[in-house]
């Protein structure tokens, strides 16, 4: 099983983040901020990882320090759930809609870190969350899990959607390149023969 645990505490978080590769999409998530907490439950849910999540953060000061270190702990959890890599798709894609809103996402598993982010989220907050924290999250988790990703509004206007379906899309993105190829699975996805 493809499992990890992981704990992190800084003066500004202190985090516990246990994931599944191998799972069924169950969660359990308390960020400290309920518009995260939707955003992390439909994550497990369309990837079908299993991930729980508890983050302590200085919520007095706003979510910023919350959402960058989930995005650090979730990417390094990710990275140590691959391994090798052996056997895993590498490679994905996904165009998912929801409602008006039309999202890409596509990731190269790579050992090289690159965000190629694309929203345009027209208002400054969902809920009491900062939009601009989505950008910092997703740039936390690519640092950490080393893949290159790429987020891309086609279409949308609500801002809530916009974001669930970015989350949704990146699922089931991942879901897609971490899969197992059973023909393959004792090679590297590489002619480098590492990755």
């Amino acid at each position: 099983m493809r499992t990890v645990e992981i704990s992190r505490k800084t003066a500004e978080t202190d985090i516990a983040l246990k994931l599944n590769l191998d799972g069924n999409g169950n969660s359990k998530i308390d960020s400290g901020n309920g518009f995260f907490d939707h955003m992390l439950t439909l994550f497990a849910k369309h990837s079908k990882f299993d991930l729980e999540v508890t983050c302590d953060g200085d919520t007095n000061v706003d979510f910023h320090h919350s959402a960058e270190d989930i995005g650090i702990v979730l990417g390094e959890a990710f990275k140590k759930a691959l391994g090798d890599k052996k056997g895993i798709t590498r490679y994905a894609d996904t165009i998912l809609p929801m409602d008006e809103a039309l999202i890409l996402t596509a990731v190269d598993i790579s050992s090289r870190s690159y965000l190629s982010f694309g929203l345009d989220i027209p208002t400054e907050k969902i809920g009491d969350f900062d939009s601009e924290l989505i950008e910092e999250f997703f740039n936390a988790f690519v640092r950490k899990a080393e893949i290159a990703l790429h987020i891309k509004q086609l279409d949308g206007s609500n801002s809530h959607h916009i974001v669930e379906g970015t989350f949704k899309s990146f699922a089931v993105t991942l879901k897609k390149a971490v899969e197992i190829q059973a023909k393959f699975k004792d090679q590297i996805p590489s002619t480098k023969g590492v990755l």
